[in-house]
């Protein structure tokens, strides 16, 4: 009787174990299926940029002629005689997104850059004509608007000065023309300026990131995980290095779009000199040369190089050899700096500089004039 009571105990306690099991199974029932149904929060990103992310087509009209004359053999050459310059269609392609109700797009300037047509694909695959409104090289920077009055909705826009390394980055496009591509990765850097990757006609500083970003992804959103665009897809880094994607930050587009709208071109103040760096261990290294030439100051700042002939500068009496401490009473510690200030400037305003000239600080005036050569 005693081992029956007790089995009859134990079987009492397995049956209590196993309803509990099975009540808390079926309590979590209806979360497993959420988790199982519910996506990311990347697709959720995606949905709300998507319908205003674009592919844009351009064509235009070049002039080639129809053999190089320099690989024509002599006798070859008499036969066909003078060759004549044939004009072909030259085919581009890139991405854009839709900024606002009036269907204007954001892009790059090299998209759109000296383009004949420009044809827009909106998300649904509907194709509009797209007029060019402005460029700005200085930014890789456009604006398109797009002709017909139905297009899809636009995108919302963040703000880049919100961004933090580590936070996450989407890029969107239309890579080698294949339609809403997703990529993944996150900010690897910030402000980093595009004169160190080479490109020392640009002024910007760029959201660097290891989101894919592939030719015909140029001119996309790169959105963050609220789904706002945070910057404009503008280059990859090929050869050493690859795999890094740079973006222009949405807070500077939005800046260039407000002008290229309002005046139809970006005017950058500048000051006609090369400038290169100094620190006091590349100075002093210098100076212990025996060979130097000159003396230069043992401090940081931005060292003029060369003053372009009938510049700003030059009219100013800017020197070679002149080192700029201080721009607008703002210390400079090195060119960028420097640059940064001068594009803040107000064009034919009276610019204040401090220069270190034969151990003497000096104080220049300097009016800055529209950057020559982008209009």
């Amino acid at each position: 009787m005693m081992f029956l009571k007790i089995k009859s105990i134990n079987l009492i306690q397995i049956f209590i174990i196993v309803g509990f099991c099975l009540v808390n199974f079926s309590q979590t029932l209806p979360v497993l299926a959420l988790s199982y149904e519910s996506h990311n929060f990347v697709s959720s990103a995606v949905k709300n940029v998507g319908p205003a992310v674009v592919k844009i087509d351009t064509e235009r009209l070049v002039e080639r002629q129809q053999f190089d004359p320099t690989l024509l053999d002599p006798l070859l050459r008499d036969l066909l005689g003078e060759q004549g310059i044939t004009p072909e269609r030259e085919r581009g392609q890139g991405s854009g997104v839709i900024i606002n109700s009036n269907g204007l797009v954001l892009t790059n300037a090299h998209v759109v850059e000296r383009v004949d047509d420009v044809s827009v694909t909106l998300a649904d695959g509907t194709i509009c004509d797209g007029q060019v409104l402005g460029t700005d090289v200085v930014t890789d920077l456009a604006l398109v608007k797009i002709k017909e009055s139905t297009y899809s909705s636009f995108a919302p826009l963040g703000n880049s000065e919100d961004l933090e390394v580590g936070d996450w980055a989407i890029a969107l496009g239309t890579p080698y023309g294949l339609e809403k591509t997703v990529t993944l990765g996150i900010i690897s850097s910030l402000h980093r300026d595009i004169n160190s990757l080479g490109f020392s006609d640009k002024r910007l500083d760029l959201i660097q990131t290891d989101a894919a970003i592939n030719p015909g992804n140029s001119g996309g959103p790169l959105i963050n995980s609220n789904g706002e665009v945070i910057g404009i897809n503008t280059l990859v880094r090929s050869g050493p290095g690859a795999g890094l994607g740079f973006a222009i930050p949405i807070n500077l587009a939005k800046s260039v779009s407000d002008q290229l709208l309002n005046n139809g071109e970006v005017i950058h103040p500048y000051l006609g000199v090369q400038l290169i760096s100094l620190n006091p261990r590349i100075a002093k290294e210098h100076n212990q040369d025996p060979n130097s030439l000159v003396q230069l100051p043992e401090r940081s700042g931005a060292l003029i190089q060369s003053v372009i002939p009938n510049s700003p500068a030059e009219k100013a009496g800017l020197r070679r050899g002149d080192l700029v401490i201080a721009a607008e009473n703002i210390a400079i510690k090195e060119p960028k700096a420097l640059l940064d200030e001068v594009e803040k400037a107000q064009i034919g305003k009276a610019f204040l500089l401090n220069v270190l000239r034969n151990d003497e600080e000096i104080q220049i005036n300097i009016k800055p004039e529209p950057l020559p050569g982008l209009t």
